[in-house]
């Protein structure tokens, strides 16, 4: 996806995610301008201390404010939405704050691109939103649903709105990594079950992959990267070799493995080289745009569990965290 000369706007920007696409961005590219869109002034703050630039705009904003969008968005050519409340404690205790901000703030993203007329939008979702069992997950699904459908409401020559769906992002701020490391100092670590696996990207694989889904993308589809598992065992051991495990038991809303595509999705799922495209099955979508894609068997599910790329203790490196 050539980026030169093309504005872009990124909700959520002084995120974990938002500061690997800044860095990315204006390493390998030229863009006209690239707007970090988020509310907080003290993290845009700290991010222009290291990101600066003649193409760099920092805007103070809320998804939850329509307006505020529509101001953002005018001349935007491609927008990724980032922005999200993804603690799922915090999303349980505060369940209308969490729907406000990943549900109704999807919404007025979907409608402030399409007043402005942006190009293409890429929003990211999550393994959680794959048969949520808890809130985060619930909202996450439903703003999957609303960029898909947001298709039809564009029109045909209008914006095209596409989904990237990943698993744990290592070394972002929620991940379970720091606090393994904070509790290697005491020589214990709180493991929830000793079965538990999870689907790893690091920040720079989704970066990128949600750059490349932008190029690829006709409006439509999910994304979905094929990506390797770890039990979190061996996460654990990889991070503090020799301390202690305490079992603590699954919380509540949480997994004992992730699925990134589910069976029922299965039926539109096409398999293209490094990643997975989950088709709508909506007769404006022209599906020979993949014509390499293979269609997956039936009842194909991506779980963290069944998958075919694993990483070992001894392999955590691989993760590149930096």
């Amino acid at each position: 996806m050539n980026l030169n000369n093309k504005t872009l706007l990124l909700t959520g920007g002084t995120g974990s995610f938002g500061w690997k696409f800044v860095e990315i961005v204006l390493e390998h590219y030229s863009p006209k301008k690239l707007i970090v869109f988020s509310r907080d002034e003290l993290k845009q703050s700290d991010m222009s201390n290291k990101f600066q630039g003649p193409a760099l705009r920092y805007f103070i904003g809320d998804v939850r404010d329509k307006d505020r969008l529509q101001r953002a968005m005018d001349g935007v050519d491609y927008v990724i939405h980032a922005a999200a409340l993804k603690q799922v404690p915090a999303c349980e205790y505060n369940p209308m704050e969490a729907v406000k901000t990943n549900v109704f703030g999807a919404q007025n993203v979907i409608d402030a691109a399409i007043d402005q007329g942006v190009k293409k939008v890429v929003a990211l979702s999550t393994d959680k939103a794959v048969n949520p069992v808890n809130l985060y997950g619930a909202t996450k699904l439903c703003a999957e649903k609303l960029f898909i459908q947001a298709n039809a409401y564009s029109g045909r020559e209008g914006t095209r709105f596409s989904c990237v769906r990943y698993g744990n992002v290592a070394g972002s701020r929620g991940s379970v990594i720091p606090v393994f490391e904070s509790q290697r100092e005491e020589g214990v670590l709180t493991i929830t079950d000793k079965r538990m696996t999870r689907f790893w990207i690091t920040l720079g694989q989704g970066v990128n992959f949600v750059i490349s889904c932008l190029s690829d993308m006709q409006g439509g589809e999910v994304f979905i990267p094929k990506i390797p598992s770890m039990k979190i065992v061996d996460l654990a051991s990889a991070i503090a070799p020799g301390c202690e495990f305490n079992f603590v038991g699954i919380r509540s809303g949480e997994k004992l493995h992730e699925v990134l595509i589910s069976k029922d999705e299965s039926r539109t799922v096409l398999e293209v080289g490094d990643k997975y495209v989950i088709c709508p099955p909506h007769p404006w979508f022209a599906q020979p745009h993949y014509p390499q894609g293979r269609l997956v068997e039936e009842e194909f599910e991506y779980r963290s569990d069944n998958n075919d790329q694993w990483i070992s203790a001894s392999e955590f490196d691989r993760l590149n965290l930096s």
